[in-house]
């Protein structure tokens, strides 16, 4: 197998030369698909059944054949569900069979071992296998149910309880989720496949000269070694280079927060990040006597900050450019019982709305004056004082003197005096390893990628990029942000692996016989 590089650069890393595939991103999508392709297969159980009886009646017509084996887009006809990926509702049915219904139907899929299917692969990450879950808040619970959030062959419900005695919600913790994940890893045998504390730097594709020779991606990036492995006496980086015939892209959406793009954004007082707003609190610098906490935005991490500074009763504007009634807002399509905390913030931004005209300003767009005494004072009525809803409002820019300007929906003004601010209104993939970072691959090739409005192209039913054989994506990167739907990814990967390896098979036969 070709590679680049010296023996003593690759040896070094300790990371095979050439793989038949190899994954960047070590979350659940990328270890969904290690779990595929190291050989777990899925099959139609001869006690297996499935309430729709359309999708029934196409897995009974080829049992003998696993799903890799199987049309997806045949199965994926007629399906309806809440991912707008076919091959992600068609594998979210067979292993949650109605679980949008609330209820608890069994999979009708069987797993089975099977090494000799097994593909080379090799998954690259930053931090352990669990990808941005180990990065994330330790106390909240998922906005998923629990089921929702597990990985094929290894029951959540039934890990949790051997952790903590009483499992009293369907939601676990992102602390919990992060130790199910990497606990999968191990569980499952896939530790082999996972390269660890890696940063990838540059994927390139390579075209081969002379007859025998065929394209392959050239991975190119570092990863953190320990001093005992280097005998350096201190953490380093060491280059590494790996070859492989297929790249997936799995990197997930939270390297890079959004930011507003105003003035003064850069200043000190101004975070972008939940864990910042976590560390204030740790230092001890937000309590009740505090200057108001500004949130801006209106989605859960907006509304997890809302909850912790809410806590602390440190006052709270929460600014947001949609109206509280828009129906695309989240909190209007999360069931209450399911997610009292969210309701509770909704209730929150609907109960205690004020205009600019309400609270006290430096009157239009003029100097801005001290206010702090004012605007802390009309934070103390209504149902939850200390918080101050401000629903269509933009922000204009940010000031030295920690005041922000705030402009309504009417073009009024309005400036707050606050302690610090926390801009949270998501956050884009870092996809500085790929040419133009990345944006030739993207729906809209003349804007950035983004998860919403710009995903990459994939073909829906393979997840193999449309503008670049070779290359998949899957996870966020292609707009799929529940770890329930993302699996569909892995499925689709993994089948159309499985079929261009069989290709290649059918090809060598056909050379030998002629």
């Amino acid at each position: 197998m070709p590679y680049f590089g010296t023996p003593d650069t690759i040896s070094s890393y300790s990371l095979p030369s050439h793989s038949r595939s190899m994954k960047q991103g070590n979350g659940p999508s990328g270890i969904c698909l290690s779990y595929l392709l190291s050989g777990y297969t899925p099959y139609l159980s001869p006690e297996g059944t499935h309430p729709n009886p359309l999708l029934q009646g196409k897995l009974d017509q080829q049992p003998h054949l696993s799903l890799l084996e199987l049309d997806l887009e045949y199965l994926c006809e007629g399906l309806e569900g809440r991912s707008s990926n076919p091959v992600a509702v068609l594998f979210d049915s067979l292993l949650l069979p109605d679980s949008d219904f609330g209820l608890d139907h069994a999979s009708p899929l069987l797993w089975r071992y099977e090494p000799e299917r097994a593909t080379p692969h090799l998954v690259l990450g930053k931090g352990p296998p669990g990808g941005a879950w180990h990065a994330m808040e330790g106390s909240m619970l998922t906005l998923s149910l629990a089921n929702w959030m597990e990985l094929p062959g290894l029951k959540l419900k039934e890990w949790m309880r051997e952790k903590r005695r009483n499992v009293r919600n369907d939601r676990a913790t992102p602390a919990e989720i992060a130790s199910y994940y990497q606990h999968y890893v191990n569980q499952m045998g896939l530790e082999d496949s996972f390269a660890c504390g890696t940063t990838v730097t540059s994927i390139q594709r390579v075209n081969c000269e002379g007859a025998s020779g065929r394209p392959f991606w050239k991975v190119q990036g570092t990863q953190k070694r320990e001093a005992d492995e280097l005998g350096e006496g201190s953490l380093s980086e060491v280059p590494f280079i790996v070859c492989a015939d297929y790249v997936v892209l799995a990197t997930g959406t939270h390297d890079i927060p959004a930011r507003l793009g105003v003035e003064g954004e850069g200043l000190p007082f101004v975070c972008h990040s939940f864990w910042e707003l976590e560390a204030a609190i740790s230092r001890g610098q937000l309590d009740h006597t505090s200057d108001p906490v500004l949130v801006v935005g209106a989605g859960l991490t907006a509304a997890d900050a809302v909850l912790a500074a809410h806590h602390l009763n440190t006052p709270v504007y929460h600014a947001f450019r949609r109206s509280v009634t828009d129906p695309g807002l989240i909190f209007n399509q999360l069931p209450k019982l399911l997610y009292p905390e969210y309701h509770k913030v909704h209730q929150m931004m609907t109960q205690q709305q004020q205009h600019g005209q309400d609270i006290p300003s430096s009157g239009g767009t003029g100097t801005p004056v001290d206010q702090q005494e004012n605007n802390t004072a009309s934070m103390s009525t209504g149902s939850y004082p200390g918080y101050v809803s401000l629903p269509k409002h933009r922000v204009v820019a940010f000031k030295p003197d920690r005041k922000c300007v705030l402009e309504g929906e009417d073009g009024r003004r309005t400036v707050l005096q606050v302690s610090m601010v926390l801009v949270l209104i998501g956050a884009h993939p870092n996809l500085s390893f790929l040419p133009e970072n990345g944006r030739p691959l993207g729906l809209n090739p003349q804007e950035p990628i983004t998860c919403r409005r710009n995903p990459l192209e994939v073909d829906p039913y393979t997840y193999e990029l449309v503008s670049e054989g070779g290359l998949y994506a899957m996870g966020p990167l292609v707009g799929e942000n529940f770890v329930r739907f993302l699996k569909g990814g892995a499925l689709a990967i993994a089948s159309d692996l499985a079929k261009k390896q069989r290709a290649k098979e059918e090809n060598r036969t056909t050379l030998r016989v002629s």
